[in-house]
């Protein structure tokens, strides 16, 4: 594991919410994995997290998070921090996920509040906890109301983060001004979960970002940050503008882990687009919509040259 060089960036600045590569049969492509991840960590990543909603973990079971956790780790666990998802709507189901994650080698949790059975606030404190308590990993919280049907109140931040594993939250909120007062009231490193804010998160206090078009643009978004800390806003500003285009092509029809992987698979970093059900691959006509944002964004010549 790398060593941790701020307590600020915990799991590092630059972090990419990482598609799990699969065969046209549907099958997890370790091969495909581990090229990818090395990719990444080539091109601007500190950090990746694996098995998450853009990782498809719904649909991948036991032994293949456990698989792409440990061939991830092998691979770059000596230059990046590697986060494993340990989410579900079963508490039980959950604490099984970290500790598997754990004996495959993570560095640390990613941990969802309990998606669709949208429990009571109480309730999201005692499953986090028990997820925590299962292993000694530290805890990325992950605040998405959009997909868990429940939001974080910020009392139930609060008890959180008195967890001693506890130490970051991914915001997936919009909500820059509470994330703002959270990482000032908890002492959380505080990372942007969605790439069109990685600016304001960076304004309000942020750590950096676990985003899902760093898959393309990690160099740029560590670029931007390197920037913003050195106080050149301008070129933080410049930076971010540069490739809109890609972040509005994979993000734009909110189907992330299908046009992430039509993405990598238009820059030649994929051999295919292939998703689970109840996700279906990429059409066409959503391809060339992606190609035309990466070529706008200037990322597709320099791929291919």
């Amino acid at each position: 594991m790398p060593a941790v060089t701020s307590s600020s960036r915990p799991f590092g600045a630059v972090l990419t919410a990482m598609v799990t590569p699969m065969t046209a049969d549907g099958a997890v492509d370790l091969e495909a994995t581990v090229s990818l991840a090395r990719h990444l960590v080539a091109n601007g990543h500190d950090g990746l997290v694996l098995n998450g909603t853009t990782g498809e973990a719904p649909t991948t079971h036991a032994p293949e998070k456990a698989e792409i956790v440990a061939a991830v780790v092998e691979a770059v666990g000596d230059r990046a921090f590697v986060v494993a998802g340990a989410g579900s709507n079963d508490t039980a189901h959950a604490v099984r996920m970290a500790e598997q994650a754990a004996e495959a080698g993570a560095h640390g949790l990613l941990v969802v509040s309990p998606y669709y059975s949208r429990p009571s606030q109480p309730g999201v404190v005692a499953h986090v906890t028990a997820v925590a308590d299962a292993t000694d990993l530290p805890v990325m919280l992950y605040d998405v109301p959009g997909r868990a049907g429940v939001r974080m109140a910020p009392a139930t931040i609060d008890a959180l983060a008195a967890h001693d594993r506890v130490i970051a939250m991914k915001d997936a909120t919009g909500d820059v001004f509470a994330a703002s007062g959270g990482a000032q009231r908890t002492g959380l490193a505080w990372y942007c979960g969605d790439d069109g804010l990685l600016l304001p998160f960076l304004a309000h206090g942020g750590a950096g970002i676990v985003g899902v078009a760093s898959h393309v643009v990690g160099n740029q978004f560590a670029a931007l940050v390197r920037a913003w800390d050195a106080g050149d806003h301008a070129e933080a500003l410049r930076l971010f503008r540069s490739v809109t285009p890609a972040i509005e092509a994979i993000n734009g029809a909110g189907f992330q882990a299908v046009f992430a992987k039509a993405a990598l698979e238009v820059l030649g970093l994929l051999p295919g687009r292939t998703v689970r059900l109840p996700y279906v691959p990429a059409p066409d006509e959503a391809v060339d919509d992606i190609r035309a944002g990466l070529r706008a964004a200037g990322l597709l010549d320099a791929a291919l040259a």
